[in-house]
């Protein structure tokens, strides 16, 4: 057994298998640990952090170089794909629809900034350098955002070149876990403030979504009259009239079939059309005539079906699911899209990535039509795009390596390993398609991926905390830390949920779903789906998320390099 024993000696700390051993008990356990729920709610991932925190006060602990390597590596590698994931999305969240919501998710990011400030000159002695920086790690566990706690540290070695004898993890712990009780608290007490009835809500959601207007569908019968088209494929006459037309009928030789891509229209042709209302009268001039016909095979009774259609068909890529007009042309509702493992609400001004997973219901033959218009090949999207991470990534370390000179800043302004990486792959999940970087990994690719380098970034920041961890709590200003985050989670939230529903008047489960996407929380947001019988609070999450972890990510860093000092 001695050589069982060794492996876990402190003179062993720098071999391979005892690292890989801390790591791997430390993962694990902390994983194992976070699904245990209290009042319906768990740490998750977070709890990693935990775990690493006793290891590091036992001193189970390795290397500092490789505890800072795998710290680094792992946050790159969290924030980059955690940019893949929102890029699509991110400039579309802009849209009226969302700009109030994002405004009013900015200014609750704010007044977190504004209350940990006014909790450090209250609480705390401003003559002690380290005071700030510990309250700032104390401000993103109170929001439940751990990016936020990654480019913070990675700043404060910027301004604290000669080493700190503090750990901002230490804060960011103490609030964790009130910060993800208080979202939901102060949510639920908004309700109360606002004397918001829950079936009421639900009722006005139901009414909403019933009186959504959807393009009303015109059928029509047409002869083929245009020489021009003869011997053309459907395929080709679709792209010749851009706009969107199901033929769901053709009568040739005395024949009815059901057309598909390839099928070649001939003169004197006769065909069933579906369009827009608004576009009938362009179709019959470019094809021929209406007409009147004793076949109406449009009438027969066909099987509903609800299909899940992978989109990889590229040509597809950034088109809004309103001007498809599923419901009026191809006789089907999207009533779901799934990307990167976020549900959306399949609103009318959504753009439409490869990659995407929606839900469509209606008759079997015009779900199998849309599934080949959409590609819904899964053997494309098999293949690892790993290329394009690490291009990335590359690009990220240079961007966030580029130093920007400002006034009265101590050292010049850096975006750093988690915001340099984040903007890059924002950009490349937004734009990549254009310069033929393939962007798109699998839903459990990028979950797999995003959660392995937050474990070890929570795993190293844990391990390096722990030695002093406990006299901070139990000696130093621990239950400050505690309280004073509490104030940093919920003020905001009452006054910001407050204003968006008593003064902008949205309703009360889309501003559940806006406060959980703007503290990145998905235990609040997983409340709110639990009492809302339609989609507001996944429309609210998605259309802030974005944002607010950009934002959380880049103040992180503009408030220890303007405000902290040696």
């Amino acid at each position: 057994m001695d050589w069982l024993i060794d492996i876990f000696k402190a003179e062993q700390q720098d071999t391979v298998a005892h690292i890989v051993l801390l790591y791997s008990i430390v993962i694990a356990l902390g994983v194992y640990l976070g699904k245990i729920k209290i009042g319906g709610i768990s740490l998750g991932v977070t709890f990693v952090l935990f775990v690493g925190i006793i290891a590091g006060h036992i001193h189970f602990t390795g290397p500092l170089p490789v505890l800072n390597f795998l710290q680094d590596f792992g946050l790159i590698l969290f924030v980059f794909m955690i940019g893949l994931q929102v890029g699509p999305g991110f400039f579309e969240s802009f849209g009226k629809g969302g700009l109030k919501l994002n405004l009013l998710s900015t200014a609750a990011i704010l007044l977190n900034i504004l209350v940990m400030f006014a909790c450090y000159f209250i609480f705390f002695d401003t003559a002690d350098d380290k005071n700030l920086p510990m309250m700032v790690g104390t401000l993103y566990g109170a929001v439940t955002n751990t990016p936020g706690l990654g480019a913070a540290n990675e700043a404060l070695h910027s301004v604290f070149r000669d080493g700190m004898d503090f750990d901002i993890a230490s804060g960011y712990a103490c609030a964790y876990p009130l910060g993800v009780v208080g979202i939901i608290g102060a949510t639920i007490a908004i309700r109360y403030i606002c004397k918001v009835d829950l079936k009421g809500e639900n009722d006005k959601l139901l009414a909403e979504e019933a009186e959504n207007p959807n393009a009303k569908p015109h059928i029509m019968y047409l002869k083929v009259a245009n020489a021009y088209i003869a011997g053309r494929k459907l395929k080709e006459i679709s792209e010749f009239l851009n706009r969107d037309i199901v033929c769901t009928r053709i009568m040739h030789d005395g024949v009815i079939t059901v057309p598909t891509r390839d099928t070649v229209f001939e003169m004197d042709d006769e065909i069933l059309i579906v369009s827009a209302e608004a576009d009938a009268k362009a179709i019959q001039a470019f094809i021929g005539p209406e007409i009147s016909v004793d076949w109406h095979e449009e009438d027969q009774p066909q099987k509903m079906i609800s299909r899940r259609i992978v989109i990889t068909n590229s040509s597809m890529n950034g088109k809004t699911l309103g001007k498809m007009h599923f419901s009026s042309v191809y006789g089907v509702n999207v009533t779901r899209i799934s990307r990167q493992g976020m549900d959306l609400f399949a609103g009318r001004n959504l753009h439409f990535t490869v990659g995407d997973r929606i839900v469509v219901v209606g008759p079997e033959e015009n779900v199998n039509r849309v599934a080949e218009m959409m590609g819904n090949s899964e053997r494309r999207l098999n293949a690892p795009n790993i290329a394009t991470i690490f291009i990335g990534i590359l690009f990220g370390i240079l961007f966030g390596s580029l130093p920007i000179a400002i006034p009265q800043m101590p050292v010049p302004l850096k975006l750093g390993l988690a915001g340099g990486p984040l903007i890059i792959a924002i950009l490349i999940g937004r734009f990549g398609y254009r310069i033929h970087l393939v962007t798109y990994t699998t839903t459990s690719a990028n979950m797999m991926l995003r959660e392995f380098g937050l474990a070890l970034f929570l795993a190293s920041v844990g391990i390096k905390a722990g030695a002093g961890f406990w006299e901070t709590v139990v000696q130093g200003d621990g239950l400050k830390y505690v309280y004073t985050g509490f104030l940093i989670t919920i003020i905001p939230i009452l006054i910001i949920g407050t204003i968006a529903r008593l003064k902008y008047k949205f309703n009360y489960f889309t501003i559940m779903g806006m406060l959980a996407g703007t503290y990145t929380d998905p235990p609040a947001l997983a409340y709110a789906n639990s009492i809302c019988a339609g989609e507001a609070p996944a429309i609210g999450y998605s259309t802030v998320y974005p944002l607010s972890m950009f934002l959380r990510i880049f103040t992180a860093q503009l408030i220890v390099l303007f405000f902290c000092r040696m």
